[in-house]
């Protein structure tokens, strides 16, 4: 009897097995950035069933990783889901006491919560620690993907796909054709393409030598020669960890001491804090050496700032196409690279008195990144893969020919790429090459940036890795953006589903009419977000279980 039990438990596992290892869905979607949190809300509302598939333990990406000070630009050009967010933070801050109603500087377990809470609502299934299998993860069908296979053997079944992850795995895997570094200027007749010559901004301020008095090249310098400008490469622009730290000594944790921790690796960083002492006469403050932005109680969003900060130059060229393997160590390289950048200002007695008494009055917060030692579960790609997809974004069209026939959102920050390389100049200096910081007029984003050629793929959608060249990404690729793209590719999936057409032969003017009907904004004009608030405001009010009826 016991045995016949035993193999009745072992079958009905096996079915319980067998039903999860294999699941379909109107809409599949990869990676729980905010783009994707975003799509899968968007498609949800729209009726479709809907799965989020994030290969960690978090939802949000940067917009939920660290990255709390919003890159916003222009904040009139941000409309539908991405206001929403931003509105829905404002009400956990009770920004109305200040006759606000946007949060656009935020907690991360605040922005995490608000935005689990938009997936549930929505009725969106969430899965997470799920990542595509390694090189045959995608099944297709001619043009069209018909399943993506997980590491432990699950496959999920779809009508359309979108891929929301900072890599573009999916998209790798489906054929996409896809780039990844910088195109030269005749490419695309950008100016600001390819190798830069010297740049101001986040620049050695003074002179300091390559090398030491005996001849040997500082750490975290390349040899390499500049190049010529405007050529094309393949180097990417630097990561970092935007930490979230409290100067509030009931949750503030002492700066940690990487177990690998090289006190000769920042040699640059002490010859450059005692150069820079010398020349203003004082010494440096926090802000100078990393971007301190506050967010609420007490807390504050560390971001890069300055010729040697938290930005890890050089060393991310193989993460694009890197394996799982190499990308593990390139991301674990830059947590002990951060974590002793921080542990050196704290400790180091070269570093000037009173910059290091500043630093250590801040500290990792307790209550941020519980789960992960109070660091943050996102490392900060800025750039990875990028689609060249039906329509090559360009800098063009981020400053002369900014209107669009198929307009589905807009951007407006500054074309922002960090710098690639450190390298020793022509007189021997330590020099900083590939900043960018252009500004930009409000432009607006076409739909056919996040369409795969049509014979590559048709019915896929790249919210993230979208179609642009390394200029245009610099400025839209900022989270916002990510979310509104999100927004559009979920709507856009449930008109190709509906209509049972490619994503590329859906009605442009039907997407473009429910995404205004959501609070989307398609002109830069000061009266454009009042009247998008307006709308949200009108569908939060609406009563029934996805919170907004759409």
């Amino acid at each position: 009897m016991a045995s016949m039990r035993t193999r009745i438990v072992l079958i009905l596992l096996a079915a319980a097995v067998a039903g999860l290892a294999q699941q379909s869905y109107d809409l599949v979607v990869y990676g729980g950035t905010a783009g994707g949190v975003m799509t899968a809300v968007a498609g949800a509302r729209q009726g479709l069933r809907t799965v989020l598939i994030e290969p960690r333990a978090h939802v949000g990406g940067m917009a939920t990783g660290g990255l709390s000070r919003t890159d916003v630009g222009r904040r009139e050009v941000i409309g539908g889901l991405a206001l929403e967010f931003y509105m829905r933070i404002g009400e956990r801050y009770e920004m109305h006491r200040f006759l606000h109603e946007m949060g656009w500087q935020y907690e991360p377990r605040v922005g995490e919560s608000v935005m689990r809470e938009m997936l549930k609502n929505a009725g969106v299934d969430v899965v997470f620690n799920r990542r595509l299998r390694e090189k045959t993860g995608v099944v297709k069908q001619g043009n069209t993907v018909t399943g993506i296979v997980m590491q432990n053997g699950e496959t999920y079944r779809g009508k359309v796909f979108a891929d929301c992850t900072y890599e573009g795995d999916l998209m790798a895997q489906a054929k996409v054709t896809y780039t990844y570094g910088r195109e030269s200027v005749a490419q695309y007749g950008e100016s600001l393409a390819g190798i830069r010559e010297r740049t101001p901004y986040h620049q050695f301020q003074v002179d300091i030598p390559a090398r030491d008095a005996q001849g040997n090249l500082l750490p975290e310098i390349t040899t390499e020669p500049r190049g010529v400008a405007g050529a094309a490469d393949h180097r990417i622009q630097a990561y970092n960890f935007r930490l979230i730290t409290t100067n509030n000594p009931a949750i503030r944790r002492p700066w940690p001491k990487p177990a690998n921790y090289d006190a000769k690796r920042y040699e640059l960083l002490a010859r450059m804090v005692v150069a820079m002492q010398a020349k203003l006469g004082r010494a440096q403050i926090l802000n100078e050496v990393t971007q301190l932005a506050e967010i609420p109680n007490r807390k504050a969003d560390f971001n890069n700032s300055g010729a040697f900060s938290t930005d890890y130059i050089g060393k991310n060229y193989d993460y694009p196409d890197g394996s799982y393997a190499v990308r593990e160590r390139i991301w674990q390289e830059h947590i002990d690279y951060v974590k002793g950048y921080f542990y050196f200002l704290a400790n180091d007695p070269r570093v000037p008195a009173a910059l290091q008494r500043e630093v250590r009055q801040w500290g990792l917060a307790k209550d941020e990144f519980e789960d992960t030692d109070n660091w943050p579960h996102q490392l900060y790609i800025r750039e990875a893969r990028r689609m060249v997809g039906e329509y090559v974004l360009v800098q063009k069209d981020m400053q002369t020919d900014l209107m669009k026939p198929d307009v589905i959102g807009m951007g407006s920050y500054n074309s922002d790429s960090h710098n690639v390389r450190r390298f020793v100049n022509e007189k021997g200096f330590a020099e900083n090459e590939g900043d960018m910081q252009v500004a930009v007029k409000p432009y607006q984003i076409p739909y056919r940036m996040l369409l795969p050629k049509r014979a590559e793929a048709a019915n896929l959608l790249v919210p993230v890795c979208f179609s642009a060249s390394h200029v245009a990404y610099s400025s839209a690729r900022m989270e916002p953006q990510y979310m509104i793209l999100g927004h559009a590719a979920g709507v856009a999936a449930s008109l190709a589903v509906r209509a049972a057409k490619p994503v590329q032969d859906i009605s442009v003017s039907d997407l473009q009419k429910t995404l205004k009907t959501q609070g989307a904004v398609f002109e830069y004009a000061p009266n454009q977000q009042q009247n998008a608030l307006g709308i949200l405001h009108r569908l939060l009010s609406k009563p029934g279980p996805r919170d907004i009826d759409w």
